[in-house]
């Protein structure tokens, strides 16, 4: 899939590559989307950069966030995490009542986390590789 029909599609979740945590929060999500709404792609990719242009963004040089983009918006940090909660299902959408915290707040939690997130959950040497049966998935 290329990131023009991935719009289509459903959302895209852009990801550190690199960050074990990133991949097994992918890993989760795909675990829990049997209807394949979600695609990836890692930050560090072309079809992330191609993705983000049109909207106006560049993917980070050193990715502090992973973004959801979603009907044409990008959305960072705890609102990207919150939105793909919602649409997990079962007790996931839950927690897309902490949308009511305010986003300064959730955001400062979730930056603590990005900032020490090599540190406790440690980095590839490279971005991942989707198995074959995911690479569908990928953009």
């Amino acid at each position: 899939m290329d990131a023009a029909n991935a719009k289509q599609a459903g959302a895209v979740v852009l990801f550190d590559g690199v960050c074990n945590l990133c991949n097994g929060a992918v890993n989760f999500i795909i675990d829990r989307d049997p209807s394949s709404y979600f695609h990836f792609a890692a930050l560090q990719s072309e079809q992330a950069a191609a993705l983000l242009a049109p909207l106006g963004r560049v993917p980070e040089v050193e990715p502090q966030s992973f973004i959801l983009v979603e009907d044409g918006e990008v959305y960072e940090r705890s609102t990207a995490a919150l939105r793909i909660a919602r649409r997990l299902g079962g007790g996931w959408v839950l927690l897309y009542a902490f949308m009511v915290v305010p986003r300064v707040l959730r955001d400062a939690v979730y930056r603590l986390v990005a900032r020490n997130r090599y540190r406790m959950f440690g980095k590839a040497d490279s971005c991942r590789m989707p198995t074959p049966e995911l690479r569908a998935r990928f953009l």
